[in-house]
């Protein structure tokens, strides 16, 4: 069973029960006060934490005043864009005096359908995260519709935590666990410690169970499951209402940790290896070289590029001789790799007429 002192990369899901007061629409900043103190605790591990927050429109339907019921979309989305600010601020006022940056990245299900935003709030996440910073992740429900949202913060969270090759996914809830049936409904229900895969008869026992101000069930949380373990994160879900709920956790609370079914990052380069490739480029020895010791693929070791592709796009690598070297997710298109190829990195800018990224291939976007 994983216990979180050991992960090097978490993402915790925190739903709008846990942060806004159900009665007075005001945010619990005690209990706020308690999560930072956790946080600090993970950064003091060395652990990279990215917290997936709803509560946007909880916070901002209290200020204006909008009944505690199902909003239009329209007043969801009004309400959304009075509570993130206050969102935002909130978690920056209790993280900030122990030392820790946060950031605000509003995402929606078009971020990860099309590869190459994907890409790019993949790589911005990975930058926050080196430069030490804790990335607060809310559905952009100021803009998002029923046909890009998410629907709930359980998917989220796990498409986050895959994206960040996560090796931790925690989902504080208003229950301690998965349960073989609803226990406020059954007393005979019996809690699981761990699940090592989800079986359909699991499958069967979740039934939905909402809050009234958060909208994910029992039924997402497995769906969150399913896409975490799958790409190598073990998942947990454990009662947010406690005050520093991942000390809890770490203690021994009450939890149902869901196993990962490989490593991350073995799960993403098995991923990328079952991409059909939309062209290809050929290496000069030097490069397949360098690819053997674990590098980036840069513009330089390019002598050649063939297809018609766009930028996130699968190609295949070849070397001089034409055999093939591996698969890869493109940072730059077809057009641009045939006025970069051979040429250092800091000649890019000059040559396409605007920045780019070092890397044509990073090292994580490769499957050899």
């Amino acid at each position: 069973m994983a216990t979180l002192s050991t992960a090097r990369r978490v993402v915790i899901k925190i739903g709008s029960a846990l942060l806004v007061d159900r009665d007075s629409g005001n945010l619990r900043r005690d209990w706020l006060t308690g999560l930072a103190q956790d946080v600090l605790w993970l950064k003091g591990l060395g652990c990279d934490v990215v917290l997936v927050s709803s509560g946007s429109i909880a916070l901002g339907r209290g200020v204006l005043g909008l009944p505690p019921t199902v909003l239009a979309l329209e007043q969801a989305q009004a309400a959304a864009a009075v509570g993130q600010i206050r969102l935002a601020r909130a978690y920056e006022e209790v993280l900030a005096p122990h030392g820790i940056t946060t950031a605000q990245v509003l995402v929606t299900l078009e971020d990860s359908a099309n590869r190459r935003r994907y890409l790019n709030s993949r790589a911005t996440l990975e930058q926050l995260l080196s430069l030490g910073v804790v990335p607060i992740v809310n559905e952009n429900d100021t803009i998002a519709t029923d046909e890009i949202r998410f629907g709930d913060n359980d998917r989220l969270a796990a498409q986050i935590a895959v994206t960040v090759g996560a090796d931790q996914l925690i989902l504080l809830s208003d229950v301690d666990g998965f349960y073989s049936a609803n226990p406020s409904q059954d007393p005979t229900a019996k809690r699981y410690d761990v699940i090592e895969s989800i079986t359909p008869e699991i499958e069967a026992m979740a039934g939905d169970a909402g809050s009234g101000l958060s909208k994910g069930g029992m039924k997402t949380k497995l769906m969150a499951a399913r896409t975490a373990t799958t790409a190598g994160c073990a998942m947990a879900i454990t009662d947010g209402f406690v005050m520093r709920p991942l000390t809890a956790l770490e203690g021994g609370a009450n939890a149902t940790w869901f196993s990962a079914q490989s490593d991350p990052q073995a799960a993403r380069k098995r991923w990328i290896a079952a991409m059909k490739p939309r062209g290809a480029v050929t290496l000069d020895a030097g490069a397949v070289a360098a690819l053997a010791r674990g590098t980036s693929l840069l513009p330089a070791g390019v002598t050649a590029v063939e297809g018609r592709f766009e930028r996130g796009d699968s190609i295949a690598m070849y070397d001089p001789a034409g055999h093939a070297v591996g698969h890869g997710l493109s940072r730059y298109s077809a057009e641009e790799i045939g006025q970069i190829k051979g040429h250092k990195s800091a000649e890019i800018e000059a040559l396409l007429g605007y920045p780019g990224r070092a890397a044509l291939i990073h090292r994580d976007d490769m499957a050899l």
